[in-house]
């Protein structure tokens, strides 16, 4: 459906809505503070789904609307601003510019790929460079432009190899937006499910809990994507013939050097960031927060003396908008939570024992997986989405976290159509490289979204329980 045609069709919903909450006697039950929170809720989904309106600023308006109204005050509307997940997005986007003026990515590529000698030691040696990536840039559309001299290095090596360079464009933002759940700051909308979390139900997420959880699904569902996007985009002949990739051939595309000893710059960064993601992941031994150990290791990074960055440039490379958008929906998770009104909402939905578990997490995981052909925002997906999960979830005597996290690492397929991800657009038109086609990306999406739904319900199911995340609320 059009935008054209879905616009009024959207604002006439959401004016009904919102008609149908301002009379007294409907919803029973449903107190003013509720009213106002799910007439705010429905407009700005609408104006998400079926407007060009910047997510951010209806977002921003939301949240100016609940806070004129009363139902929540001006401090929860600008405290979630100063949120230690939002600090440790910021000091991570500092990390990672400095990580990218030096040439370690030029170098981690030319080490992973130039081992390989067949197809399929290229696909999935590649696979893993990208995942290793989520430690370092927390966006995937920064992980994007980080990889995209890689992928054309390798574009060109394979010049002769149509199908095969096909296949690797396809690849890049395929694994890109699969691995994102490795970490916590792999995108923002893991951000906002650790806030509703821990504003709605008291459970507190932290870097190493995520990365426990995250991991291994980023690995298993990264490298059986690269089997799909393998052999749905080239035949056996194509896969059959060796391939020889040289330093040299990524050097071309690198102003750095990608071989030899490192220099001090290098040296120092590499220290820099391996020493954060180790401390992030040991924070159960230390204690000191991820934010805290990501705000100084952005001051070492932007240093005079020892750092690779000025800070100005740096802060120049963080989505203040982003940043904007995950306070301003905090704001309106917090007034779905408190108001009643995601309880409300939820109510009607058959729960207890009428439901089981695996019934209630497969329509979650499959709502989730869908959710990227009416919200191309996978922040907004989980503005929307993990609220409503996190209040059902209670009544389905469902555990809140699993629920949540099924439906955050659910959301972040979203590979049918060129426009529902950055990644997967950015890689769609290169000048002078053949990439893929829509139909390339429907064929895919047609093996990938069940693939990639089913192993986030068994995760769910038989994975994150032996990790002390059960499936059942306590």
């Amino acid at each position: 459906m059009s935008l054209s045609v879905r616009r009024p069709l959207l604002l006439c919903a959401a004016l009904s809505v919102c008609a149908l909450l301002a009379v007294p006697g409907n919803a029973p039950g449903l107190g003013g503070d509720a009213r106002i929170t799910l007439a705010v809720f429905a407009l700005a989904a609408c104006a998400w789904i079926g407007t060009r309106v910047d997510d951010t600023y209806v977002a921003l308006g939301a949240g100016l609307v609940l806070t004129v109204t009363g139902v929540i005050d001006s401090d929860t509307l600008f405290g979630t601003l100063g949120d230690s997940i939002v600090w440790l997005l910021i000091c991570a986007f500092v990390l990672a510019a400095a990580v990218a003026r030096t040439g370690l990515a030029g170098r981690a590529a030319a080490f992973l790929v130039s081992g390989a000698r067949s197809v399929r030691q290229l696909v999935h040696l590649t696979t893993a460079g990208l995942v290793v990536t989520a430690f370092a840039v927390p966006a995937t559309s920064g992980r994007a432009a980080l990889a995209l001299p890689v992928f054309l290095a390798l574009a060109r090596a394979l010049g002769d190899r149509k199908r095969l360079v096909v296949m690797l464009a396809l690849l890049f933002p395929t694994v890109i937006l699969l691995s994102a759940v490795a970490t916590l700051i792999g995108a923002g909308a893991h951000l906002i499910t650790v806030s509703v979390l821990w504003e709605t139900v008291g459970e507190r997420v932290g870097f190493t809990k995520w990365l426990l959880l995250g991991l291994p699904l980023a690995v298993v569902s990264s490298h059986l994507a690269a089997e799909a996007v393998l052999l749905t985009t080239t035949r056996r002949a194509d896969r059959r013939g060796p391939v020889r990739i040289t330093t040299e051939q990524i050097q071309e595309h690198s102003d750095r050097p990608v071989t030899g000893p490192l220099d001090p710059a290098e040296a120092r960064c590499a220290l820099l960031l391996g020493t954060v993601v180790v401390l992030w992941c040991s924070e159960p031994l230390h204690g000191v927060a991820p934010a805290v150990v990501a705000l100084t290791g952005a001051v070492v990074a932007a240093s005079p003396a020892l750092g690779t960055v000025r800070l100005k440039d740096a802060l120049g490379t963080v989505p203040w908008p982003l940043l904007l958008f995950m306070a301003s929906t905090m704001a309106m998770g917090i007034a779905l939570a408190e108001s009643g009104a995601a309880r409300w909402l939820v109510s009607g939905l058959p729960g207890g024992e009428a439901v089981p578990p695996w019934l209630f997490l497969a329509v979650v995981v499959a709502v989730s997986t869908a959710a990227h052909l009416a919200l191309q925002s996978r922040s907004a997906r989980s503005s929307v989405l993990v609220p409503l999960v996190v209040a059902a979830a209670a009544g389905a005597g469902v555990n809140p976290v699993t629920a949540a996290l099924a439906s955050t690492a659910a959301a972040g397929f979203c590979h049918t159509l060129p426009a529902s991800a950055k990644p997967v657009a950015l890689f769609a038109a290169i000048p002078g490289i053949p990439t893929y086609e829509p139909r390339d990306l429907l064929r895919l999406s047609a093996v990938l979204a069940p693939l990639t739904a089913a192993l986030v319900l068994l995760f769910a199911l038989a994975v994150w329980p032996l990790f002390g995340v059960p499936v059942l609320s306590r």
